[in-house]
């Protein structure tokens, strides 16, 4: 006798559906009377919707199912409104006050790219109190060791969160946080297992040793930031996303293992519920893990039982009752693609490995990779909408990737669970794990760094809802063999012409090259060329990954000197990215020691690679094959200025061929002063404009360098309104012809000095993947 079909069930999905579409429109609102309204009138449409449709009644159920899940999703949202603006926070924070709260903190403190006064490094940290949820604006000293789970006390000025959706309070930290009596056990022993894992990890090669971590439990810490952004142009940023698709492609797989092993549907059940707390107490039990955990766990009974299909009602049911929870996760990117994988894996997963077996792919390889596959190919609109971008380097990184995932994921987690307790068996197995990692960061690096790899596309919701429409064109054209073999010639087309070609026709940089003024936003970021595939790097802007793609398009391999013209982050934040991958020879840095926070993160750079940090005296000279530099400022360490790191800068004069080119770091008045008034020659054919193009100029100094053309490095729509209009009127005063990164992307002089050229790359062009 044959048994049923397995037929989708979607008797929950449709109310889930709607009601998260609706909580998603209604979180902008701040009203929860507005919203409250809204879901009791849902209802009464959806009895409409029944009485008018007697006649065809599958359709009227539908709709009445549809308005109990708007109603649902609705009333619970207004309560949760309700009960944050009914709080006393809420009300201090609608004031503007400055006051000190109690809070539990919910998730790991998050690095922040931008930085306070003088440098100092922030973060941002997510917590919680009686009502509603707050987040943290704080210097990153005293958060560095805190743990989910803990509960602190904060002093400092509240306002509400600039988008309403957010539901929640923002606190401008004023100092360290006072810790709270302890973590509860869980976090603790959650933060335990996740230091012993990166102590395992510790004797590994450095990309290797940040990315394991990202891969098992979402730990990105130490993951090289290059890395990641060459994971992103990739297509493969899922694998370091501590979300649904972690999970349900570690379930799968061993949920397949045990019922190709003909385990009973319970002891496939409980073999995943035990790998979900494995799971969990790994990744830490933070919302986003505990929200991975429930869709894991819904996947886990259709996958025992051998008809996933069925199980798509506790899919809604999970979604319901997550939205119950949390209605901000309506609009979280995780959530979504939780979710999505989750259903991947039941839906599409089985059929398409069936397909690989039936071509002769052996069963492991074929369950393994149709597991992932599916769980990418549903994700990539909302990482599309994120990003607006589509990596069509995504297509061979993810075939090149997925054989490797399967032996990462299992032998890290085999590592994080045993670390704690035997140490050395995990760092054995941590041995084995760098193998599949170093292909997966060789993938990554080829893929992610080749010029036409990715294309723009619409970004937000609609982005996603476009990509998502063409996604499901394509697989029910691919159901039939025409359209199979059409739409395979196309994309094969596509690659051949999209990425070889833009590989060939992007000429940069321009032949014959002296100086580029690379786009590295609000910060300086210069290259002298010192031969083949080498160059002189004075400072490294604000960001590794900015600074990284320069150099990479520059094809620089060598960096003979790195001069550092002083400590502020917007000078000094990019030099992981400079270093990465690159031969060093020695480093110049600014007299003063200021701020503080630069200058640990310069020696520890340096001293990673076994470099000294010198400081150059002004009258040196340096020849560096064809760059010759001559140190000709600070003249003397100066103290109680406007900014003393920045009139301390390194102010330098480089010759490439007979061209010369004034550096000057960011000194102001103060420093330009000094040197007119020691009579240094400042005779240039290039200028860099001192500091950004700040108002902080000595006319006189600008004058007398005599430059044939001026070049002003700052970031688009940057705080600090540089270059400022008073900058630009001296310039053209001057008559000096004035080109801006923030406008011209990066910027490249070359020719003698008689007949300069400079060219300029266009932002849209000074990215690599683009």
């Amino acid at each position: 006798m044959s048994s049923a079909p397995d037929v989708l069930d979607l008797r929950l999905c449709l109310p889930a559906a709607v009601a998260w579409i609706a909580v998603a429109a209604a979180l902008p609102l701040a009203h929860a009377g507005t919203v409250l309204a809204g879901g009791l009138l849902a209802p009464l449409a959806g009895l409409v919707a029944l009485m008018v449709l007697r006649r065809r009644k599958p359709l009227g159920r539908a709709l009445l199912f549809a308005s109990f899940g708007v109603a649902l999703g609705l009333v619970l949202l207004s309560a949760h409104q309700e009960r944050l603006h009914a709080s006393a926070q809420w009300h201090a924070a609608v004031r503007h006050e400055t006051t000190t709260l109690d809070l539990t903190v919910r998730a790991d403190p998050v690095p922040l790219t931008s930085t306070g006064l003088g440098g100092q490094a922030r973060v941002s940290v997510q917590a919680g109190f009686p009502g509603g949820r707050a987040l943290i604006i704080a210097a990153a000293d005293g958060w560095t060791d805190v743990l989910p789970g803990q509960r602190v006390r904060v002093s400092g000025s509240l306002e509400p969160s600039q988008r309403a959706s957010d539901l929640a309070i923002t606190v401008y930290e004023d100092g360290p946080p006072r810790l709270l009596g302890r973590p509860p056990w869980y976090q603790r022993l959650a933060g335990l297992v996740r230091a012993r894992l990166r102590a395992a990890s510790a004797g590994l090669p450095v990309q290797a040793r940040g990315l394991l971590p990202g891969l098992i439990d979402g730990d990105t810490t130490g993951l090289d930031p290059v890395l990641r952004e060459h994971f992103r142009l990739a297509g493969l940023t899922h694998l370091v996303a501590v979300s649904g698709t972690n999970l349900s492609i570690l379930i799968g797989a061993a949920l397949l293992v045990l019922r190709r092993a003909r385990a009973r549907p319970w002891v496939c059940a409980a073999g995943g519920l035990l790998l979900v707390l494995v799971f969990v107490i790994i990744a830490r039990p933070s919302p986003s893990v505990l929200r991975a955990a429930v869709m894991g766990t819904v996947g886990i009974g259709g996958l025992a039982t051998g008809r996933p299909k069925a199980a798509l009602p506790a899919v809604g049911l999970a979604v319901l009752a997550l939205l119950t929870w949390d209605p901000r996760l309506a609009v979280d990117a995780g959530f979504a693609m939780s979710v999505l994988a989750t259903a991947a894996l039941m839906i599409l997963a089985p059929p398409w490995a069936a397909a690989l077996r039936r071509r002769r792919v052996p069963p492991l390889l074929s369950e393994s990779v149709a597991v992932a596959a599916a769980a990418h190919l549903v994700t990539a609109p909302v990482i599309a909408g994120l990003s607006g971008r589509i990596s069509l380097a995504a297509i061979p990184a993810n075939i090149l990737a997925e054989p490797v995932v399967a032996p990462a994921t299992v032998l890290g987690f085999a590592a994080a669970a045993l670390a704690p307790v035997w140490l050395g068996a995990a760092r054995l197995l941590t041995w084995l794990a760098q193998w599949p990692c170093r292909w997966l960061i060789a993938v990554a690096d080829h893929l992610g760094t080749v010029h036409g790899a990715s294309v723009p596309w619409p970004a937000g919701n609609t982005g996603a809802v476009l990509l998502a429409a063409a996604t499901l064109g394509a697989l029910l054209l691919l159901r039939r063999a025409p359209w199979r073999l059409g739409l395979g010639a196309v994309a094969i087309v596509t690659l051949a012409i999209q990425i070889p070609v833009r590989s060939v026709v992007t000429v940069w940089p321009p032949p014959g090259w002296t100086f580029v003024a690379c786009d590295v936003g609000q910060g300086d970021g210069l290259a002298l060329n010192a031969g083949p595939h080498a160059a002189v790097v004075i400072d490294t802007g604000p960001d590794p990954v900015a600074m990284d793609r320069c150099l990479h398009d520059l094809g620089i391999s060598r960096i003979p000197l790195l001069v550092l013209t002083h400590f502020h982050q917007d000078h000094v934040g990019g030099i992981a990215g400079a270093l990465r991958g690159r031969s060093v020879g020695e480093v110049l840095a600014s007299p003063l020691p200021d701020p503080d926070g630069g200058v640990q993160e310069v020696v520890g750079a340096v001293r990673a690679r076994g470099l000294p940090l010198l400081t150059p005296v002004p009258g040196a000279v340096l020849t560096v094959g064809p760059v010759r530099i001559e140190v000709l400022g600070p003249v003397a360490t100066l103290h109680e200025t406007h900014s003393d790191p920045n009139n301390n800068s390194l102010v330098l004069r480089a010759t490439v061929g007979a061209t010369r080119i004034l550096l000057p770091g960011d000194s102001e008045k103060e420093e330009q002063q000094e040197l007119l008034d020691a009579r240094v020659d400042l005779t240039a054919d290039v200028l860099k404009v001192p500091h950004h193009g700040s108002a902080y100029q000595q006319p006189a100094f600008l004058a007398a360098v005599h430059a044939s053309v001026a070049i002003v490095s700052c970031g688009l729509h940057n705080d600090y309104g540089h270059p400022s209009a008073t900058l630009l009127r001296e310039m053209a005063r001057l008559g000096v012809p004035l080109r801006r990164t923030d406008l011209d992307g990066d910027v490249a002089v070359r020719g003698p000095p008689d007949r300069l050229e400079v060219t300029i790359r266009g932002k849209r062009a000074s990215a690599v993947g683009s």
